[in-house]
């Protein structure tokens, strides 16, 4: 098993190094894992001649059959093995980062801790932050400048201009902007136009995010996102330096102990090892993190 999970990990990760890291391995102990393997089969499951590891056409049948083994085995051992953690986790994310991290993060967890219902609440930060010193919520991520005493800085990105694909929305004068009426990165980029002389006017009104998109998809308006999260469909405006330069924004994890234990710290290890992994990218491809335990 161990083997077979170091060939998958390496293969959703593109290599060695990364997958030690996801692994908590060292990468010479992967390399011996991925030998073993090979010299089982007494095939070669890599092409390790170019750059980057890609799967030789025997590699990529097996990885069909392992990742369903790797998933196999550790769906028996959770159910024979976890089934007295049950009850409820209830977990804050503010809308602009739940993908691409979230989504594998949940998965894991799930298949880990099958009796554990998580209750996602997606709202803006400060929404977030009032629930949490309600005692509303076990853990919440937040997107901000600064760190509060008692949180963790998960992740420091920049925030960047999103348009359209091939837009031309950037160029128009006034400036166009979509912003939902809470989102705390209009300040700052309003303020940005306003500082290197801009014009700028508001393009929609609006608490919908998905209306954020439509209007910015459409190359009606410009958008500001933190770098990585946006949508597939937008991307990040690679200007001619006509546009200012945005802050830097922390994505963020407070917790509240209410008893959740060993439950709970599990889910903030396997957040805490996602955005780790969450990198920035210069074409709009979402790029899945997964934490996989030896």
């Amino acid at each position: 098993m161990t083997a077979l999970r170091s060939f998958v990990t390496v293969a959703d990760h593109g290599g060695v190094t990364k997958a030690a890291g996801m692994l908590n391995f060292t990468q010479s102990a992967v390399s011996m894992q991925l030998k073993r393997l090979e010299d089982t089969l007494g095939l070669e499951l890599f092409d390790r001649s170019g750059r980057r590891i890609a799967l030789t056409a025997s590699g990529d049948q097996l990885l069909r059959y392992a990742r369903r083994i790797v998933e196999l085995n550790d769906e028996a051992m959770t159910r024979l093995t976890c089934q007295t953690f049950e009850g409820e986790i209830l977990l804050g994310v503010p809308h602009d980062v739940v993908y691409p991290v979230l989504p594998p993060v949940l998965q894991r967890f799930s298949a880990e801790f099958p009796r554990m219902k998580v209750q996602l609440c997606s709202s803006y930060t400060n929404g977030l932050k009032a629930e949490f010193a309600q005692g509303r919520l076990d853990i919440i991520l937040t997107t901000e400048s600064s760190v509060d005493p008692g949180g963790e800085t998960l992740s420091e990105k920049p925030l960047r201009w999103i348009g359209a694909k091939g837009g031309t929305a950037w160029r128009q004068r006034p400036f166009r902007t979509a912003f939902c009426r809470h989102c705390a990165f209009r300040p700052g980029a309003i303020r940005a136009l306003e500082d290197a002389g801009i014009d700028w006017e508001q393009a929609v009104d609006s608490e919908s995010d998905r209306t954020i998109e439509a209007t910015v998809s459409a190359d009606l308006a410009v958008t500001a996102m933190i770098e990585g999260s946006q949508p597939a469909h937008l991307v990040c405006i690679e200007n001619d330096g006509s546009l200012p330069e945005l802050t830097r924004q922390r994505v963020n994890m407070y917790q509240l102990d209410r008893g959740l234990g060993e439950v709970q710290a599990r889910m903030a290890e396997l957040i805490r090892t996602g955005f780790s992994g969450w990198t920035g990218r210069s074409a709009p491809v979402l790029r899945e993190v997964e934490t996989l335990r030896a």
